[in-house]
């Protein structure tokens, strides 16, 4: 039990320090992160069997992009992250917001696996949750598993009535499932270096004050493209 315990803290006090570690990351390793959300996503719509329907993006409000993994023996530490962005009145897509995924959990797990996930917002007050630091997905917020386009033609409408539509390709979803997929939580360290800024994750989102940079464009384009 007291070795149970031992490895529980450590691996709480090594999720803590990564975190503490973010006012530190060079720029780069921050605008790889922007980088590997934008493939995320152009994986999951490159993909009939995983592509997001068209039908789902015109409802979208915002989304969220995470990149995890899933590691440990016993006692599993679920780390990761991502970008969030939100469409403003305009219809223009907001910059990519990083934001910290993570979750710990007490269970025989065994090894290693990446998941990948893509939750569209289909509505305004979700995203605002993250003003207060952190949310926990199909907690704080109603998350559902997202339909496709074959689910879409049948009968998607009480899909839609939820505030999160997750897609993702650790496992197999059913569309209008429930989903609990852990918390998200802002990470404004990350943010003032990604954006030389001391701005928050509320102006990011919502404000037209800070100038996109070059290197966070080609997701907001994409994005533009998807959901115009």
């Amino acid at each position: 039990m007291k070795k149970l315990l031992t490895l529980c803290l450590a691996a709480l006090f090594g999720a803590s320090a990564l975190r503490a570690g973010d006012a530190h990351t060079p720029r780069p390793d921050l605008v790889e992160k922007v980088a590997v959300c934008e493939a995320v996503l152009r994986d999951f719509m490159s993909n009939p069997n995983t592509a997001i329907p068209r039908s789902v993006w015109q409802q979208a409000k915002g989304v969220m992009i995470l990149s995890q993994f899933k590691a440990g023996f016993i006692f599993g530490v679920k780390g990761g992250y991502g970008v969030i962005m939100v469409k403003k009145p305009s219809g223009r897509w907001s910059v990519p917001v990083l934001i910290d995924a993570s979750e710990a959990s007490l269970g025989a797990q065994i090894g290693a696996k990446d998941i990948d996930t893509v939750c569209i917002l289909t509505d305004d007050q979700t995203p605002r949750l993250l003003f207060t630091s952190r949310f926990n997905i199909g907690v704080d917020a109603k998350a559902v598993a997202g339909p496709s386009s074959a689910e879409v033609e049948r009968d998607a409408k009480t899909t839609f009535t939820a505030p999160v539509l997750v897609y993702s390709k650790s496992v197999g979803l059913y569309a209008g499932a429930t989903v609990k997929a852990g918390h998200v939580e802002r990470n404004d360290d990350a943010n003032f270096i990604l954006y030389n800024t001391a701005y928050t994750l509320p102006e990011l989102l919502y404000s037209d004050w800070v100038t996109p940079p070059d290197d966070v464009k080609p997701l907001m384009t994409y994005l533009g493209q998807l959901s115009p």
